[in-house]
């Protein structure tokens, strides 16, 4: 199962990700844990993007796909995979659609967090950079950017709707019975 997590910043996808993936049997692809594993590795890759951050630049996408072909022709990535963190943007989207080819994804999942709900979660994070102007401005952020991705993807038949707000293991549970309808 090809499946990808859309959700705002603090909405949990990457520990459901984990989470699912490990009940799934499938590994969680994360295009941040993958940029740190070529930087840490040493690849050309890995010191292309090092300079890039060290910038303070975004990652190209071309060099994302890069990362991102070579970590799904893994074996463990034969059965599946959940990507988070990529695509972000509708341009990215086509980017990953030319990679996966015409099976594309299976589903995708949209998690759906209350924007107060978030400001609660990230403030009690205590992280410096987490000040509620910040982490508002980054909800507004992922909204513009996220929608036409989502508008695609809602299209396409493909997106399911989960409420993000609850237990972890709640969570897991609700991800789970939306991707297995029986």
């Amino acid at each position: 199962m090809r499946l990808l997590f859309i959700g705002p910043p603090g909405a949990g996808k990457g520990t459901q990700a984990q989470r699912v993936a490990e009940r799934l049997g499938i590994p969680h692809v994360s295009t941040g844990e993958m940029f740190r594993a070529h930087v840490d590795a040493g690849t050309e890759l890995g010191q292309k993007v090092d300079a890039i951050m060290r910038a303070g630049e975004y990652v190209p996408d071309a060099i994302t796909v890069e990362m991102l072909k070579q970590r799904i022709a893994e074996p463990d990535a034969a059965g599946g995979f959940i990507l988070d963190g990529f695509p972000r943007t509708a341009g990215q989207a086509v980017a990953l659609d030319e990679l996966l080819g015409a099976g594309g994804l299976d589903r995708v999942v949209v998690f759906e967090v209350d924007e107060e709900e978030l400001v609660q979660r990230m403030l009690a994070r205590g992280r410096a950079d987490d000040t509620e102007e910040t982490i508002r401005h980054r909800f507004k952020v992922y909204l513009d950017q996220t929608q036409p991705l989502l508008d695609l993807y809602d299209s396409r038949g493909l997106t399911i709707r989960v409420d993000g707000v609850g237990g972890v293991e709640e969570v897991t549970e609700r991800i789970l019975a939306a991707l297995d309808p029986q």
